[in-house]
């Protein structure tokens, strides 16, 4: 609403400027018009796609027309007027035609799919997804569509399509693509560039004596850069991957514009994803803040900042997707019985929180009520707990197995930065209170041990804490802080 009204504001302004300089002169007035035109389009573009963006029009612009069924009141009259008349009647109940779903084999007969078929793959994948964002649940057919797919592809294909699922719904979120790849979008785009680029040849053309230097080199520099600016639009179009799957839907285009948009899509430098993801580590958070305690206002300013700070960010290995892909794949693949979905058995596996593992290494009884808490304290228990055992243990208990060490730390660190800084992404719950109990309890455990001096030192300080008496009996439910049953977790896994 702010930005809407602010736009507001700057279309008034610029008509009043509008309207004096029409009494200035005539050149004046001459270049005013298309550059005011151009105003009003980028105004309307920007309205349009906030109006587009909001949650309530996404979700109108989803639901599907009203459909009130038959007419089951004039059945049950023509029903009963039969009967009466003498029918014998009897009532068959003819099952609605199914669906098949799109079949993408031909896609997949190759290692990696080409990109114009995953663009298609992944946007019609992201018709049934956008529905989760406004609210709204998927249907059998749904999965029907989407599952038969990933149960076909390797780890790479999935993770290339869902690269570009997520990368359609940033644009329908965050970008103006879904207005400028729509036919009026298109028109008003093409009009706002005729528009600046005839007040610039006009500009030129015409006399401006009357001008001093300076202000005809500003107008000069501010014209060139609007033009600038519109043909970096024209270019990102082009390079988007809307204006990719539209080629991919045409055949009959000339082999010299698809080699045209195929080259601009090359040199775009917009990545879908950086493939990376945050990471937030607690030990690590509570030795920075110790840094800077020294000055109360240090302190302060730093705690301000905090929310500011670029997150810190982690490549996500091949290791790491591959190890993803194929758990998934084996849950799924538990869920189907004879080309059927078991649904129970689905949301039986959905709910998992590691006690297939646990089952799997005989450890459930031991280690079980570290997954029979809270989701969020769950999070935070696995992750304190796995710190310790990666930053404490020496070279005869590490897992020789390097990658899997660094796919769990950055698993762990990134679990952590979704409750802490995207806490809406997870169930309800208290884990924000949870989260920042725990913390100061970590750091008031730092303060009072002037030696530490780095995390593994402080890891092997948190393993030394006698934990064989339960901290709630200690310390009670007033605070609810986990550090020291992230240790007795640590001490059990070693």
């Amino acid at each position: 609403m702010a930005s809407a009204l602010a736009w507001a504001n700057c279309r008034g302004c610029g008509g009043i400027v509008h309207l004096r300089q029409v009494h200035e002169a005539y050149s004046a007035k001459f270049l005013s018009h298309p550059i005011f035109i151009a105003g009003l389009i980028k105004y309307r573009e920007r309205t349009w796609v906030l109006r587009s963006a909001s949650s309530k029009q996404l979700r109108r612009s989803l639901l599907p027309h009203p459909d009130p069924g038959p007419n089951y009141s004039k059945f049950m009259e023509e029903y009963t007027l039969k009967e009466i008349e003498g029918y014998e009647l009897s009532l068959n109940v003819i099952p609605p035609p199914r669906v098949a779903p799109p079949d993408h084999e031909d896609m997949l007969h190759s290692r990696l799919m080409q990109e114009g078929d995953a663009l298609t793959v992944a946007f019609d994948f992201f018709l049934i997804s956008k529905r989760l964002f406004a609210d709204l649940i998927l249907s059998f057919q749904d999965l029907q569509k989407s599952q038969p797919f990933f149960l076909r592809s390797n780890w790479k294909d999935a993770f290339k399509v869902i690269e570009m699922e997520l990368g359609f719904m940033y644009d329908v979120f965050f970008t103006k693509a879904t207005i400028v790849h729509h036919f009026w979008g298109g028109v008003l785009r093409s009009i706002s560039f005729s528009s600046t680029a005839a007040a610039l040849i006009a500009f030129c053309l015409i006399d401006l004596s009357g001008y001093s230097s300076a202000t005809v080199g500003i107008s000069l520099i501010l014209l060139g850069g609007a033009i600038g600016l519109e043909l970096y639009a024209i270019f990102g179009l082009l390079s988007s991957d809307w204006t990719m799957l539209w080629m991919s839907r045409h055949d009959n285009l000339r082999a010299e514009m698809r080699g045209l948009i195929s080259r601009l899509h090359s040199l775009s430098i917009n990545k879908r994803w950086s493939n990376c993801v945050a990471q937030f580590n607690m030990l690590s958070s509570c030795l920075e803040d110790r840094r800077v305690r020294c000055c109360g206002l240090l302190n302060w300013i730093h705690k301000q900042l905090e929310d500011y700070q670029d997150d810190q960010m982690e490549p996500v290995s091949e290791y790491l997707k591959k190890s993803i892909f194929e758990q998934l794949l084996e849950k799924s693949n538990k869920a189907r019985l004879e080309n059927t979905v078991d649904f129970r058995l689905c949301k039986e596996l959905c709910s998992y929180r590691g006690e297939g593992v646990l089952k799997k290494f005989k450890c459930i009884e031991k280690l079980g009520w570290s997954i029979e808490v809270e989701f969020d304290q769950s999070i935070i228990l696995w992750h304190i707990a796995t710190d310790l055992c990666l930053n404490s243990d020496d070279g005869g208990n590490q897992d020789p197995d390097t990658e899997r060490r660094e796919a769990i730390r950055v698993t762990s660190n990134y679990m952590l930065f979704v409750l802490m800084k995207r806490p809406f992404m997870l169930p309800d719950g208290i884990g924000q209170i949870r989260l920042q109990d725990t913390r100061a309890e970590a750091e008031v455990f730092i303060q009072e041990r002037k030696d530490i001096r780095n995390k593994s030192l402080a890891c092997k300080k948190l393993l030394t804490v006698d934990t064989r008496i339960s901290p709630i009996h200690v310390k009670g439910d007033r605070s609810k802080s986990v550090l020291f049953d992230a240790c007795r977790l640590a001490t059990s896994l070693r």
